[in-house]
């Protein structure tokens, strides 16, 4: 496929996202997994905990920060990611006429597993890599995103044809350069998916305090251990991570279930309403109450309360 090719599919994938979704936000679409995203302004950084998806841009360009690293993606790239991490992103290059356009699917582990299983030669190496990733995208992922995107104008198609077009993706890009993240995150015994029990740990024990032994434990590591794979994979240490995840789920606990700061405090753990009071800030910008209102003025889609909302 040449360059004016490229070109064409993904102005008929933009026109198809742009149809779907009018407004700036997230939608759902009817295809399992499957949602579009849009912009039309370049904000300042929203912050989400992102699962493992796979998110293709095809108009516009965005800057994610992870830990202390950053990732520019535009519309001649994709990005994966491997396990939950917090992100910070910020929409780069966007105006009303030509807005910001993408579309992310979720990535089930199952899927990928039983790919691998019929890709013998791909061994999964054990190492562990960074949970986040930007790539080039090749003819073939473009091809088989907006194959997928098509579908939306024959329903009737979906349940058969989704599966099958989603399989080919995941296929494209677990055998792409950047696949063996995607691979290590799934599979068992790796010294990734080790971290991944330690990070689900975390994620189901918010209001827990930080026990090291305990990680090392679930992830049958030394504590030494523990740290080195636990920082490769989120480019955070534990108590970094468990920070950030606090406060994003006490953010969306005052977002969407009308939460006051202090007993959303005490529910993610915090003893101090001070100390939380100063890491909010810290994090996110301006005080609780403030932030919250700001976020409530803006649309729905545009908040970044809920959870693997943002690509």
């Amino acid at each position: 496929m040449n360059e004016a090719e490229q070109a064409r599919q993904r102005a008929e994938l933009a026109e198809i996202i742009d149809r779907h979704c009018r407004q700036d936000g997230t939608v759902e679409t009817a295809i399992p997994g499957i949602r579009f995203f849009r912009g039309s302004t370049v904000d300042a950084p929203s912050c989400a905990i992102v699962a493992s998806i796979f998110a293709f841009m095809v108009q516009g360009a965005k800057r994610i920060t992870v830990g202390a690293e950053t990732f520019d993606y535009d519309a001649r790239h994709y990005m994966i990611s491997s396990v939950a991490l917090p992100m910070f992103s910020c929409v780069t290059r966007a105006t009303v006429n030509e807005p910001y356009l993408g579309m992310a699917l979720d990535i089930d582990t199952g899927k990928i597993n039983e790919l691998v299983a019929a890709m013998p030669h791909r061994r999964v190496q054990d190492t562990v890599d960074r949970g986040i990733a930007i790539g080039t995208i090749n003819p073939e992922i473009q091809n088989a995103a907006l194959r997928l995107a098509r579908l939306l104008d024959t329903p009737a198609d979906i349940p058969v044809l989704a599966p099958i077009i989603e399989r080919e993706l995941l296929y494209r890009l677990l055998a792409g350069p950047h696949g063996l993240q995607l691979r290590q995150a799934a599979a068992k015994g790796s010294h990734s998916h080790q971290i991944v029990r330690a990070l689900d740990w975390l994620k189901a024990n918010l209001d827990q305090p930080i026990s090291i032994e305990r990680l090392a434990s679930l992830s049958n590591m030394s504590r030494s251990s523990l740290h080195h794979h636990f920082k490769a994979l989120t480019a955070m240490t534990p108590l970094q991570y468990q920070k950030q995840m606090r406060l994003h789920e006490a953010r969306r606990l005052m977002l969407f279930t009308e939460t006051d700061a202090a007993s959303a405090a005490h529910h993610v753990g915090y003893e101090s309403p001070s100390q939380f009071n100063r890491e909010y800030r810290r994090m996110f910008g301006t005080p609780p109450g403030r932030d919250i209102a700001r976020l409530r003025q803006s649309q729905p889609t545009r908040t970044d309360g809920n959870h693997s909302r943002h690509a």
